[in-house]
């Protein structure tokens, strides 16, 4: 069943999105649907998740106060510490109503569901003392803005199974402002932890709820599985530093379905590692299907694979795909030292307005965890395909540039449109160390893509099931006391 259905929005409220490029965002919920066949009894509430709970309690039970002043960290980890008593007996839900819940990080526990209500908002402190710091991710060897650790995420957990993070369209508010300002000030002594960060995890759904204002990364899945992420908004500042939208990192059947991300960078990014400890680590990032995502990103890609993909990146699936004012659609970000690869990768159904390139291949991505990588370990970029695009007011179609003696090959494009800019460059197409083919693209391909006629086969995208896509949700229900 799906969960996420948004309203169209037109142009011209997009281009409000375009403005907020420096202050505080306030959330638009998308129209998310609830099955309410029947109708619900008097007693109770009705929800979709993977998973319902035998035991629910209200964040009020254990002493939260909602008036945005107040912390409740505490609370939030005493309710999620009571309701793991019920992780072999039905599973535990934490209730959240209305209001507005301060707190600092705190960790989810296993069978476990966090929702939040409507009108209810997580707010996240700017209490340095309340965000612990921990050590850096192993396949990482330091923190993403420095060396050392990095400061916790404020909804997190490690070694789970079988955790819900839902609502009925409530709000997680990082209060992003206070962190991009002393990361651009350089007062931060660690990495900005994330909304949300799940780590070596298994079943997870993240749906119906809006993530505002992010300190960086907004959900993060990392060295877990069978994740859903679905009916989601993700709403910052177009300029706030690294507050990407959903980045699975070594992660495996992943389901990422109807989101509607605004961001200062990446809308999706897939990720697997960082160069020598990334390879050391030897965890892909497989399996992903991506559909009914819509973006928003002047300065970053829609969908990015990378730059951090020393534990390799195959079978990527999107489609259905919108973007609007965002620098590139699809973008491969790598370089020597990376090693491992990204293949495999399908590409169909794009409608996209106003990019900078629509497709963007990086073989020379400056950054590096330290001076200790290898830069003979060469990545390898192959088997990328992208049909059924169409895209007006670009300024370049494709900027492709793999690596010199390590070519990106197997490239395809098929049945795909673009219409350029009234100044768009005078090349539409730019190719460097790549191979591939293409038929029925306009304007025409760079001559590394050779041409196969009109009539050549599409590019490939699997017709095949994947596990993610028979993944359903079931009503649940909670007792309107709790409200």
């Amino acid at each position: 069943m799906e969960l996420g259905r948004f309203k169209s929005f037109s142009f011209s409220i997009l281009a409000l999105w375009m403005l907020s490029t420096s202050t505080l965002l306030t959330p638009v919920q998308c129209i998310r649907g609830h099955n309410h066949a029947g109708g619900a009894p008097a007693s109770e509430s009705k929800y979709m998740a993977t998973a319902c709970r035998a035991h629910t309690a209200s964040i009020s039970d254990f002493g939260g106060v909602g008036d945005g002043v107040t912390s409740n960290t505490k609370a939030f980890s005493d309710a999620v510490s009571s309701l793991s008593q019920y992780a072999s007996d039905g599973g535990g839900m934490l209730f959240v109503p209305a209001g507005r819940w301060l707190t600092g990080p705190f960790n989810l526990t296993s069978h476990f569901t966090l929702f939040l209500d409507q009108d209810a908002v997580i707010l996240a402190s700017q209490d340095l003392s309340e965000w612990p710091v921990i050590d850096p991710l192993p396949s990482y060897g330091r923190g993403r803005d420095g060396p050392g650790g990095r400061y916790s995420s404020l909804l997190s957990g490690s070694n789970l199974t079988d955790v819900i993070i839902t609502g009925n369209n409530g709000t997680v508010d990082g209060q992003g402002a206070f962190w991009w300002q002393k990361f651009h000030s350089k007062k931060l002594k660690f990495t900005r932890g994330y909304l949300v960060e799940l780590m070596f995890s298994d079943q997870i759904l993240i749906s119906n709820l809006t993530f505002l204002n992010s300190p960086a990364w907004n959900i993060h899945p990392v060295y877990s599985s069978n994740i859903l992420v679905s009916g989601i908004t993700i709403l910052a500042p177009v300029r706030s530093p690294n507050t990407d939208g959903i980045n699975p990192d070594s992660c495996s059947h992943v389901r990422i379905e109807d989101c509607y991300i605004v961001s200062g960078d990446d809308c999706v990014a897939i990720k697997s590692g960082w160069d020598e400890y990334g390879i050391a680590f030897g965890m892909p990032s497989e399996h992903i299907v991506i559909r009914r995502l819509t973006c928003i990103s002047p300065y970053s890609a829609t969908i990015a694979l990378g730059s951090e993909m020393s534990g390799g990146i195959r079978d990527v699936r999107a489609e259905d795909i919108t973007a609007l004012n965002t620098e590139s659609a699809v973008r491969i970000k790598t370089a020597p030292g990376r090693g491992a690869y990204v293949k495999d990768i399908f590409v169909r159904g794009m409608n996209l307005n106003t990019m900078k390139w629509v497709f963007l291949m990086t073989g020379s991505y400056k950054s590096h965890p330290d001076g200790h990588y290898d830069p003979n370990a060469m990545p390898v970029v192959d088997q990328i395909n992208y049909r059924d695009v169409v895209a007006t007011n670009v300024s370049m179609a494709g900027r492709l540039q793999g690596i010199s003696n390590a070519s990106f090959t197997g490239i395809c494009f098929s049945n795909v449109t673009v219409h350029m800019a009234v100044k768009a460059k005078k090349l539409p197409w730019l190719c460097t160390d790549i191979a591939g083919v293409s038929n029925s693209v306009s304007p025409a391909a760079c001559a590394a893509l050779a041409d196969q006629g009109g009539t050549a086969t599409p590019c490939p995208f699997p017709e095949d099931r994947l596990p993610m896509d028979d993944v359903e949700l079931k009503e649940c229900s909670y007792p309107r006391s709790t409200r």
